[in-house]
């Protein structure tokens, strides 16, 4: 088999993260481009949720920087993942001042001996601000969550274990 490919991003002048299909049905990009490369990475939404978290956190004892204009996050097309993501490291480049993430790829079980690929992505303080803002809007504009389970209430309700088998609306 043929291992994927690695990507090293110093200063991609876009990424975000975007959504395909409807709510329920959605998949999860992680998205680049720099260099004259566009890279698209599947990822899943609690990662996208945890690393909007994570930047947030990050960002309040390194504040965003002022003036640098964004633009717009939306997926850029083609939105073909070149592989899924596994795990996801941040951290910050106090000498470049970048937020640096890394994204490792889920490897099958029956992958064993090969290495996974790494996608790595060297981002300003504004460009990891612009990114949480983004993460948190893909997760609110999901299906709401019960109060009861927690878990995703679909557009004609669902079974809620904790309401004895009842179903339980969207209110």
């Amino acid at each position: 088999m043929t291992p994927s490919p690695s990507f090293e991003f110093e200063t991609p002048d876009h990424f975000t993260a975007g959504t395909l299909g409807p709510p329920g049905q959605r998949v999860f990009y992680l998205q680049a481009r720099g260099g004259g490369t566009l890279m698209t990475l599947k990822i899943e939404k609690e990662q996208v949720r945890a690393l909007g978290e994570y930047l947030k956190r990050l960002l309040g004892r390194f504040p965003a920087g002022a003036g640098e204009s964004i633009g717009d996050l939306t997926l850029l097309e083609p939105a073909d993942a070149v592989w899924s993501v596994g795990t996801i490291g941040v951290g910050y480049d106090k000498e470049r001042d970048r937020v640096i993430v890394e994204a490792q790829e889920q490897l099958e079980e029956e992958e064993g001996g090969e290495e996974p690929a790494m996608a790595r992505f060297n981002i300003t303080r504004a460009q990891a601000a612009a990114f949480a803002e983004r993460a948190d809007t893909l997760i609110k504009a999901g299906r709401p969550i019960c109060p009861l389970c927690s878990g995703p209430i679909d557009p004609g309700g669902h079974v809620c274990p904790r309401s004895n088998g009842h179903v339980v609306r969207n209110s």
